[in-house]
């Protein structure tokens, strides 16, 4: 497997960890995935996450002030706010509500 493909099955790990109704940051993947600095990589191996099984809930990283910038990715523009609203997560003109608390912090101890 290449070096991105290690890394995006990393990347995609660490998502599956994060807790239905929470959300976290692609740079926060990133510093978990110990490539600080790599938030645009999370986003790439994201993005090509669709058919991987088990499934990555990719829609439970947006960016670090709570934006779905990539809610292009779910094949509908409204798809990634449904899949949040479904899991209890308010989200307003394409921004999570109550992001700080909803945060989920892969590499606070328990958390990971």
């Amino acid at each position: 497997m290449s070096a991105n493909g290690d890394f995006f099955e990393l990347v995609y790990d660490i998502c599956r960890h994060i807790p239905r109704g929470r959300v976290t940051s692609y740079g926060a993947v990133a510093r978990a995935a110990g490539a600080a600095g790599a938030a645009r990589m999370v986003g790439w191996a994201l993005n090509k996450s669709g058919k991987v099984l088990p499934a990555v809930p990719a829609h439970r990283v947006v960016n670090r002030m709570g934006f779905l910038t990539g809610k292009a990715a779910f094949g509908s523009p409204d798809m990634m706010r449904k899949l949040l609203e479904d899991e209890g997560v308010k989200v307003e003109n394409d921004r999570v509500v109550d992001f700080e608390k909803l945060f989920w912090d892969p590499l606070v101890l328990g958390e990971l």
